[in-house]
């Protein structure tokens, strides 16, 4: 039986407050935040697709909202409120779950301002970060400059990418990913775009894409919760 999602609030700080959905399965065996990205917030359906494909692979989630979000307006946060709401959110989720092991990240801006805080300053009791289509560059224009702040990151990283992702050039990531060594792995989804929707064409539905993500994402889990309780 499914486990649905229980609402909760997370204080950012003193003054600020974002409302988040914990969702976690009887046989729970980790726990991963998921940060939204950034024309949606965390009711969007591929966040709630991602959040039942792992709660059915015995992955907790704790989607939260970012405060510019929650307030309804379209232009993101800065990276420093950003990154206090990340941390507020891994807390929570620690306080909420404190036997489960922790992983972080997020679609696109979600992941990004993850990243950009452990970069930062480590994530306390994170294990490893899970990446849904990292946007290494504004579509249309290439750069890899949104990447430079991972070679700080000294957890396990996960990058899940579409072939097609206008935001993240594949020879512009492969390239620090590469040099990231055994930190890094990438795992490519043929005809993707940066959505994860792939074309009619290819005679495959999204709804496969989605199933195959929350795999890997279970199997990067289990190789990586090992390592990361020998530290």
């Amino acid at each position: 039986m499914r486990a649905g999602p229980q609402a909760l609030t997370i204080a950012v700080d003193d003054a600020q407050r974002v409302s988040g959905l914990l969702q976690t399965p009887p046989d729970a065996r980790a726990c991963y935040v998921l940060a939204h990205g950034a024309g949606a917030g965390m009711t969007h359906p591929f966040m709630g697709t991602i959040a039942n494909e792992l709660a059915e692979r015995g992955i907790a989630t704790l989607r939260y909202q970012f405060p510019y979000m929650e307030q309804g307006s379209k232009r993101p946060d800065t990276p420093k409120l950003a990154q206090a709401t990340v941390r507020a959110a891994v807390a929570e989720a620690s306080r909420q779950l404190p036997d489960l092991a922790l992983f972080a990240g997020g679609k696109s801006f979600g992941g990004r301002m993850t990243s950009q805080a452990q970069a930062a300053s480590r994530l306390s009791g994170v294990h490893g970060l899970m990446f849904l289509g990292f946007p290494l560059h504004p579509a249309g224009r290439p750069s890899d400059e949104r990447g430079a702040h991972l070679f700080a990151v000294q957890i396990p990283m996960l990058f899940v990418q579409g072939t097609r992702d206008q935001l993240a050039d594949l020879q512009l990531l492969q390239a620090p990913v590469g040099k990231l060594g055994a930190r890094a792995t990438l795992k490519l989804f043929q005809d993707a775009d940066h959505s994860f929707h792939v074309p009619a064409r290819t005679g495959r539905k999204d709804s496969e894409i989605m199933a195959e993500i929350a795999d890997a994402m279970a199997e990067w889990i289990e190789k990586t919760i090992p390592r990361a309780v020998r530290r």
